[in-house]
């Protein structure tokens, strides 16, 4: 039997065996991908616990990161969630991460991330020249990864279990 469910009436997430995979990787992508199935690929986030949230906010940070750097996750969606990507970040520990991604979201006037994601590209256009340095610096500092982001997640997982298995 697969991560989930093959009934359409049960399709519970099989946490359980989830947590029993070899890596951590693993782990995070099997949980992500149910997550992201889940909310429509965070369209409809409001479909998701707290708990929930806090995961697939961290996960859609380290995408974008990864793929593009600080610039492209205020570009995309994930944006959006830039204030509650800092808390997330410090519901599980990961301090250092949240105090980088505190000093990206710092480039924007006032420290006010806009969650519209047109007026948020609007002011990427005008500060970009500016914040590109700076983000390039968080980047570079989010690679070092100075915080075990997917051990945490898994620890958060662990700690809010039932959170995960709904």
């Amino acid at each position: 039997m697969g991560l989930f469910k093959k009934n359409k009436q049960d399709s519970k997430f099989n946490l359980d065996k989830v947590l029993k995979m070899g890596d951590e990787t693993s782990i995070i992508i099997a949980i992500d991908d149910y997550l992201n199935e889940k909310s429509d690929y965070c369209e409809d986030i409001k479909k998701l616990n707290k708990s929930q949230q806090t995961f697939i906010i961290i996960e859609n940070l380290e995408r974008e990161i990864n793929n593009g750097g600080f610039n492209q996750f205020y570009f995309n969606s994930s944006g959006d969630f830039s204030q509650e990507t800092v808390d997330a970040l410090i519901e599980i520990g990961a301090n250092k991460t949240a105090d980088i991604v505190k000093k990206a979201n710092s480039q924007f006037p006032d420290n006010e991330v806009p969650k519209d994601r047109d007026k948020r590209q609007d002011i990427l256009e005008q500060i970009e020249d500016k914040a590109d340095e700076i983000w390039e610096t968080c980047d570079n500092d989010f690679y070092k990864y100075e915080d075990n982001i997917a051990g945490q997640l898994i620890e958060f997982v662990k700690a809010n279990k039932t959170d995960f298995e709904r």
